[in-house]
């Protein structure tokens, strides 16, 4: 990795971002372990950290809304309820879960997001039920305890 890093610290690195993502990540991390802040790539660098930020974001509304859309087919097609449904609504749970543990400010911008999350599942549960969107109340029947509580399932 030396070597590598005697040959990039050549070139520069901003055209190293875009040529081997994986080799700029490595020599950024050398840079900043060093002390070599004056060599790190801070456009670049910084790009990353926002993305990441935005990642983390979009799993929360991802798994949120996947978890209402669930809990809405299972309150709203009760004859249909299968294993495979409460698998997926344990599973967003704790994924959900995992973040907010991982990143607790997460937990604040699950709140924020939760009704937007709410109309998205309402939409996607009429699609995919091919019942009416009317039938799915506009404000969520679900709290937003009780979408994370293991123990819930609605009746």
């Amino acid at each position: 990795m030396t070597t590598q890093l005697s040959i990039t610290e050549s070139k520069q690195t901003s055209s190293l971002y875009e040529e081997d993502y994986h080799l700029w990540l490595m020599n950024t991390i050398h840079q900043l372990q060093h002390g070599k802040l004056a060599k790190v790539d801070l456009v670049n660098l910084i790009e990353e950290l926002e993305a990441m930020g935005r990642s983390e974001k979009s799993a929360i509304e991802s798994n949120l809304t996947i978890l209402m859309m669930h809990l809405l087919k299972y309150q709203y097609q009760h004859e249909k309820q299968t294993n495979s449904w409460r698998f997926t609504i344990r599973e967003h749970r704790r994924r959900l879960r995992k973040s907010f543990q991982k990143s607790p400010s997460l937990k604040r911008y699950f709140l924020e997001v939760f009704q937007e999350c709410y109309q998205d599942a309402r939409e996607l549960a009429a699609d995919e039920t091919g019942l009416s969107i009317d039938t799915f109340p506009v404000e969520s029947p679900f709290s937003q305890e009780d979408s994370l509580n293991p123990d819930y399932l609605p009746e």
